[in-house]
Parts: C-alpha cells; sequence; structure tokens
C-alpha cells in the first residue's frame, strides 16, 4: 500500500509529525490506494522512530482501512436522524391531542405531560413534571387510589374526578388510565389521557331535566288524549243514535207519513232535515278522520282493478250527477293497484261530487288515468271556477274551504278533502290540485301498483339538511305534496337539534361525513336512513358503505326524490325490525317498567306475555334479542326456548333469561339458544339489565353462551 500519489504534505499532517516528535499520540485521515488502483480512506499514526541516544532518526507511519467504521458512522448518522424524526413526530402526535396527556412514574409522579395538561391545570411543562399526579384534583385520596388500581390491575381504567387548576377553576374531566413499559417489558408508569367533560355533563343535566318536562308533557299529552277519545266516543255512541232519530223523523214530516203539513211547515221541517243529514255528515267525517290519523282503521290491501273502483264511484254519484245536471266520463282502462278497494272508492265519490258541484250546469266532468312506473294517477277534471294558487295546499287541511259561503250553499263538512289527503297518505301515495283560477280544477292523486312503504305516521317527518335555500324550498315542495311531514334546516348543527329532539324518518343532507359519523354513533338513529347528495368523494368509504346511506344524484328531480326516500324508508323499516326486542314476561307492571327503560336506550320492543305468544311473535319477525322469564302461561321458558331451537332463523338467537328462580347448571342449559346470559330478578340492578341488553343485542350469533347472575 502506498498513499495516493499526489497526496499533499498538509499542515495537519505535519502537526501530526510535530507531535510525533515530542511524544504525543494522534491520529490523521488520508486517502490509501491498493495494488489494483482502488482507494479507501484509512487512520494513520505517526511514531517517532529514535536511536539509543533517543535522537530521532525516522518517523514509522501505521495506516488502519477506515472504509467500515466510515460506513458505520454514516448508518448511525441515518438512524440519528430517523429517531430525531420519529421523536419530532410522536411528540407532535402528543401535542396535537384534544385529550390531556400524562405520564407518571410508578410513585404516582408525572413524568411529562403535553400542552392540553398545561392548559388544563394551568401550569406550565416545567411546573407539572416532577409533581404528584394526585395535587391537581380536588380529591387526592380518589386520584391517588386510580392510580393504585391501575398498577395492581395493570389494565385499563376509566374514572371521572373534577380537576382543580392553579387559578381555583374546577373541572370535570373523564380520564382513563393504564400501564406502559420498556422494552424488556419492565414497568416504567403509568399513561394518563384526560378529557374536559364538563360541559357534555351539564348537557346531561339538562337533558334529564328536560326528560322529566317531556315525561310530563307526554303525560298531558296523553291526558288530553284520553280526553279527546272520551268525547269521540261520546259523540260516536251518544249523538249519532238521536241525530239519526231527529233525520228520520224529520224525514217522515217532510214525506207527509204524519199527517199534511203547510207549505211554510214544509219548509221549516226541509230546513231542519237538510242540516240534521249535514251534521250526521259532520260527526261521521270527523270519527273517521280521528280513525284514519290514529291507524284505528285497519286498511285491506289486495290487487285491486281500475276499472272496477271507477265503475263503483261513479255508479254511487248517477243520481247526484242527474239532479246537478252533470255528466262523468270515464275511460276503460286495464291497470290495477295496491290498495284498499272501498278507500279509494271513498276517494273517488268525494273527488267527484265535488266536480259535480262546482261544475256548471249541463257540465262535464272527465276521469283520467295515467298508468306510470310502479304507480297509476287518477286525474278528476271539472270545468268550474277553479282553485286559487293561495288555497292548492290549504284545501287539504280540516275545515278549509276556497269560500266561507260554500258550505251553505254547496253543502259539505269541509273535511271531505282531509279525509281524501290522509286515506292516499296511508297508501303511501300523493295528492294534489292543478287549475287556474276560473278556468275549472283537476284534483289527482297517485296510487302504487305493488306494496310499497306506507308514509311515515304523523309525528315523524323528513329532516332536509342544506345550505341551499332553492334546494331545500324544492325538496319540500316535492316531499309535502308527496303527502309526508317535511322540516328543513340549513346546516349541520341545526340539522342535530332536530334529530335530538324529534321523531325523523331519514335524513336528507349534502354530503358531510362528520353528520353520519354522528348519527351511525347514536343507537337512538341506528335504523334512520341517510340520503346523500353532492359529491360522494367527501364522504368517508365506512359511511358510504353503510346500508342505511343512499346517494342522489347532483341534479334531481321529483320522481328521484321519492323513489330514493321510498328506498331509504324500507331499509330502515328492515333494520329497525331485525333489531328489536322481544321482552317476554307475565307481570305487565314488570313488562312496562322494562319497556320504558329500553325506549330510553331507543330500542325497539315488542310484549309477549305468554310462551305460546312470544313463539308466534318471534316466528313471524326473527328479533335481535329475547328477554325470557321462565315462569310464563301457555307454555313457560323452556318451551319457548324448545320452540325456537325447532327453527333455523331463531336458534341462535342472543337470549337473556331474566327470572326470580335459582336454576341448576342442568335448566340453565335447556335455555341457551345463541349467546345466553342469566339475571336474577332482585338481585340485578336495573344497570345490569339495560348495559346486558345493550351489549346482547350487538352480539353476533353463535359465539356461545355466557353466565352472569346479578348481585
Amino acid at each position: 500500500l502506498s498513499l495516493e500519489l499526489g497526496t499533499p504534505i498538509t499542515p495537519g499532517f505535519e502537526a501530526l509529525v510535530f507531535k510525533a516528535a515530542r511524544a504525543i499520540e494522534d491520529i490523521y485521515e488520508l486517502t490509501y490506494i491498493r495494488k489494483d488502483g482502488s482507494r479507501f480512506p484509512a487512520i494513520v499514526s505517526v511514531t517517532a522512530l529514535r536511536d539509543a541516544q533517543g535522537v530521532i532518526i525516522g518517523y514509522l507511519l501505521i495506516g488502519t482501512d477506515n472504509t467500515v467504521r466510515k460506513q458505520v458512522e454514516a448508518e448511525q448518522k441515518k438512524l440519528d436522524q430517523r429517531l430525531r424524526d420519529q421523536q419530532f413526530y410522536t411528540r407532535s402526535l402528543i401535542e396535537s391531542n384534544i385529550d390531556a396527556l400524562m405520564t407518571t412514574d410508578p410513585a404516582g409522579i408525572i413524568t411529562d405531560v403535553n400542552k392540553q395538561m398545561e392548559a388544563l391545570t394551568g401550569c406550565t411543562r416545567d411546573e407539572l413534571i416532577g409533581a404528584p399526579f394526585k395535587n391537581y384534583f380536588t380529591d387526592p385520596p380518589l386520584a391517588e387510589a386510580g392510580i393504585k388500581k391501575v398498577l395492581r390491575e395493570k389494565k385499563v381504567n376509566d374514572y371521572e374526578l373534577t380537576a382543580r387548576a392553579r387559578d381555583g377553576k374546577t373541572t370535570v374531566v373523564s380520564y382513563n388510565a393504564t400501564t406502559f413499559y420498556d422494552r424488556d417489558r419492565t414497568l416504567q408508569g403509568v399513561f394518563v389521557a384526560a378529557r374536559d367533560v364538563t360541559e357534555r355533563k351539564r348537557i346531561e343535566q339538562m337533558l334529564q331535566e328536560k326528560n322529566v318536562e317531556l315525561e310530563s308533557a307526554v303525560e298531558r299529552l296523553q291526558e288530553v288524549d284520553r280526553l279527546k277519545q272520551g268525547f269521540l266516543s261520546t259523540v260516536s255512541h251518544e249523538l249519532r243514535t238521536p241525530l239519526t232519530s231527529i233525520r228520520g223523523s224529520l224525514g217522515l214530516l217532510a214525506s207527509g207519513a204524519v199527517g199534511d203539513l203547510s207549505g211554510e211547515v214544509l219548509e221549516v221541517v226541509a230546513i231542519a232535515e237538510r242540516n240534521a243529514v249535514r251534521l250526521v255528515a259532520l260527526i261521521n267525517d270527523i270519527l273517521d278522520l280521528e280513525r284514519l290519523e290514529t291507524g284505528k282503521i285497519e286498511l285491506q290491501f289486495g290487487q285491486v282493478p281500475v276499472e272496477s273502483v271507477l265503475r263503483r264511484a261513479i255508479d254511487s254519484l248517477a243520481t247526484f250527477g242527474q239532479e246537478h245536471g252533470v255528466t262523468v266520463e270515464a275511460p276503460e282502462v286495464s291497470s290495477t293497484i295496491w290498495a284498499d278497494a272501498d278507500r279509494i272508492v271513498q276517494v273517488l265519490v268525494n273527488l267527484l261530487s265535488n266536480a259535480v258541484k262546482f261544475s256548471p250546469p249541463a257540465g262535464v266532468v272527465t276521469i283520467g288515468v295515467r298508468p306510470a312506473e310502479g304507480w297509476v294517477e287518477f286525474r278528476v277534471t271539472d270545468r268550474g271556477r277553479g282553485v286559487p294558487a293561495a288555497y292548492r295546499r290549504a284545501i287539504f287541511e280540516r275545515f278549509r274551504q276556497v269560500e266561507t259561503s260554500d258550505a251553505r250553499e254547496k253543502g259539505g263538512t269541509g273535511l271531505g278533502l282531509a279525509i281524501c289527503k290522509s286515506i292516499i297518505e296511508q297508501h303511501g301515495g300523493m295528492i294534489g290540485v292543478e287549475g287556474e283560477e276560473g278556468c275549472g280544477s283537476t284534483f289527482w292523486f297517485r296510487i302504487a301498483t305493488a306494496p310499497r312503504p306506507i308514509a311515515p305516521r304523523l309525528g315523524r317527518a323528513i329532516l332536509v339538511c342544506s345550505d341551499d335555500a332553492e334546494r331545500r324550498g324544492f325538496f319540500e315542495d316535492v316531499i309535502r305534496q308527496a303527502g309526508y311531514t317535511v322540516v328543513t334546516v340549513p346546516d349541520a348543527d341545526a340539522a342535530w337539534e332536530v334529530l335530538q329532539g324529534g321523531d325523523v324518518a331519514v335524513v336528507l343532507l349534502k354530503c358531510d361525513s362528520e353528520l353520519i359519523a354522528r348519527i351511525r354513533k347514536d343507537p337512538a338513529f341506528e335504523a334512520v336512513p341517510v340520503i346523500l347528495f353532492g359529491s360522494p368523494v367527501v364522504v368517508s368509504p365506512g359511511a358510504s358503505s353503510d346500508n342505511l346511506v343512499l346517494f342522489l344524484p347532483e341534479r334531481v328531480d321529483s320522481r328521484q326524490l321519492l323513489a330514493a326516500i321510498r328506498d331509504g324508508l324500507e331499509r330502515g323499516r328492515v333494520v329497525a325490525q331485525a333489531r328489536y326486542v322481544l321482552l317476554v314476561e307475565d307481570d305487565l307492571t314488570l313488562l312496562d317498567v322494562m319497556a320504558r327503560q329500553l325506549a330510553r336506550e331507543g330500542i325497539t320492543v315488542r310484549n309477549a306475555t305468554t310462551g305460546k305468544e312470544a313463539i308466534r311473535i318471534a316466528e313471524a319477525e326473527p328479533p335481535a334479542l329475547m328477554v325470557l322469564d321462565v315462569g310464563l302461561p301457555e307454555h313457560d321458558g323452556f318451551d319457548v326456548v324448545d320452540a325456537m331451537r325447532q327453527r333455523p332463523e331463531l336458534r341462535d338467537i342472543p337470549v337473556l333469561v331474566y327470572t326470580g328462580r335459582d336454576l341448576t347448571e342442568e335448566q340453565r342449559g335447556r335455555l341457551r339458544l345463541g349467546p345466553t346470559r342469566f339475571l336474577t330478578k332482585s338481585k340485578a340492578s336495573d344497570e345490569d339489565f339495560r348495559r346486558l341488553v345493550v351489549e346482547l343485542r350487538k352480539v353476533p350469533p353463535a359465539r356461545g353462551a355466557e353466565t352472569v347472575t346479578g348481585s
């Protein structure tokens, strides 16, 4: 080996020789050249050579190949930089966390914190490090006990404590703590994450107070409803009979059956008879409308030929049309609809009678039928005075007529169109009116040709959230005309308030992952479909894969909008039915208590007071969970389980056996279906009951049975 040719003798090398002459050891880096011409770095040391008298007679240069060390140093620099980057990244994550974070040693002394912890305590990082963790809470012994419990159990523990800042301000914090270790699995201390829940606690308190107020309001409404039902019952039983008698008696007088009457008396009797007929019609309409809107009239759906309902309606109005000199024309059609035939005839008769009354003498009322995909539209057109634009929505409300004199001149109660609207709504259809004032009217309604979801009952709403006022208006008009209740809001916060405060059937909103996540996290809304418009790119894949999340195109027409709403309603119905809890208990008081407890968790329940009834309900629609008492009339709990084991769709249903009996292991085995838990009445708390129901309701089937006895 030799030094690379041309390597200068630098001052540094001269200094090395100078040091060697003075017996000072040092090294210097030079480049050596091999025989093959390759070069490599070397570390050179210089030693002075001396004779016997100590006189320097030369120098010994020793060169050591430095290639590997150079490579190691380069790799070490990379590792050091990577470590610094990782430390910076980790620290950034810690500092950007919304929770206040800290670590303590096993003695509870703080070893590190983030900025949120500084803000929570009002102290700097330097002040906090080295201080006892417990000092920053209003109850130090409780905080210390929490740390000790974590160290003892070596698992995550959750607590709620009141933190006290330097300025005396107190904050309710929810924190969880867990132990952490080094690479050798040596315990290093406790990791603590704390979150300010003061506002949440305040809202919970407020909601509890509001719930009390709401329950009181509900009780008052129920009392009002009971009074109303009592009044309606009185109207039905105590007024109908005497009014019918009065009407019949007046008819006898008018017909001369009890003797001839003078012309003036006959005129007075005719007036009384007309008003008696009108009063009876009003009472019948009021009762019909109430029964329709409260669901007490059960519709009998089936495939109905359109031709048959048209003929029945026209035939029933034949005499009425002749009296007014008005002709009714209808086409021949072969379509069918999915409907209650009697109720559709009632709607047609009502619309046709109105058209006849408001038609000019010798006028013609035309019935049109327009089949479409999934629908049949009926159109009743007259050549009368028409309906002003301002009245086209209001006319379907109770006791609303275009002119107040109509009731006297044309007859009617002002409830006919409201009844029509209620009937069409319960068919899942739409009803409306078209035409210009002075040019006649066309009343139309649409009925489905096959079974489809019904519009929500009164009180359930379609919630529309959009910052575009024009879009909100379009959605509102289409949805309201379809017979649904609709609520519109401009932003996500307002939508959340509506969701919290009301019964919402479907949510329509601009693509918003955050609001979807909030809706999906709340058990109360697990069956509420969300229909999105706008760009789906902003929605996370997890949200968009939800079966209850549907998409609309950016530009949507009324047909697409209503189709999406009906699709969403059907999906929500399926999810809700699949997630109901079947309560099987013969003690009605306890059954009511359990149902109320689960209702507060947003859980739908169905009740059965006998084993036979439980089997029937479960076979018709498998529940998500069955809460089962053992001692039951008409088949006990063992019989119920035996029957369900015979059905493949029922044999894996989770079961919570809630009984007052002390069961043997053999009896417990007989009561197991899918995942099964046991609670003993009087020993288990309400919280145990609610917790297990919520837990089991979310457990997929066939995970094995477990046993828990409440204490």
